[in-house]
């Protein structure tokens, strides 16, 4: 029965990230009913999701554009250093801290993909009645690089809705082009990820008996998300993942985690 369970939650969690992002409120709360400790849940969870990463990251290479100010250099620093700080601070952290935050984390991704796209929506306006042509940063470049920082830190130690934060920090930093927004997105998505997965393995966090089957299905899971994207409307997958995400939280503020 847990293998089944880890097949689904990889499989639903993979398609949730190919259409909206959300994968980690699915795989994280499965791995640690199953019985792994909640870092190891965490580390596992993230690692499963990588591919996912790589692939959007491949699939958008084209489309990436950069913030005013950030050069593509600068941005894949601070996501090297930023993942691996944020790996290396999850390593540290007590099992009994983590249960405490897992919550309090997983309120702080589904609140993102509340305020998020409204974030974005409303920089976009502003841009537009600013500077029709010119997407004008909103801090100078120092900012904007600690900013993208303390995303990436925060991604490197619980990755959920990371995508969302994301784009919402690149939406404050100037950019209104979505298609270059999420291909600059998926690149540190996926840089981030990369390096914080390999500081999990090295300090032995991921349970790799679960990873392969959890991978697989998250990888079978975005391709089935992706033909599914075209049939369903974002509002309705952002409300479902938003009231999944509330579940999962209260779920661990009720009951605690082992």
């Amino acid at each position: 029965m847990d293998w089944v369970l880890i097949g689904i939650a990889g499989f639903i969690g993979g398609a949730l990230n190919a259409v909206a992002g959300g994968g980690s409120f699915i795989t994280l709360p499965v791995l640690v009913f199953v019985g792994l400790p909640p870092v190891a849940a965490n580390a596992t969870g993230t690692a499963a999701f990588l591919p996912g990463y790589i692939a959007s990251a491949w699939r958008f290479r084209r489309d990436i554009e950069l913030p005013a100010g950030l050069n593509f250099a600068g941005i894949a620093l601070i996501s090297v250093v930023g993942g691996s700080l944020g790996a290396f601070i999850l390593l540290r952290t007590s099992e009994q801290l983590f249960s405490l935050l897992i919550p309090w984390l997983i309120l702080l991704a589904t609140a993102a993909f509340v305020v998020g796209p409204r974030l974005l929506r409303r920089n976009k306006i502003s841009v537009k009645q600013t500077a029709p042509q010119v997407a004008v940063p909103l801090c100078g470049s120092v900012v904007a690089g600690l900013m993208l920082f303390a995303v990436c830190v925060y991604g490197g130690y619980f990755n959920g809705g990371l995508g969302i934060i994301l784009l919402a920090v690149l939406g404050l930093l100037g950019q209104t082009n979505l298609h270059g927004m999420n291909g600059l997105k998926n690149v540190i998505s996926t840089l981030l990820t990369a390096v914080a997965v390999c500081v999990y393995a090295v300090g032995g966090a991921i349970a790799g008996g679960h990873l392969l089957l959890l991978g697989i299905m998250a990888v079978v899971g975005g391709y089935a998300g992706a033909a599914l994207a075209y049939r369903v409307s974002q509002a309705v997958l952002r409300r479902f993942i938003v009231a999944v995400g509330c579940l999962m939280a209260l779920g661990f503020f009720l009951k605690g985690v082992p």
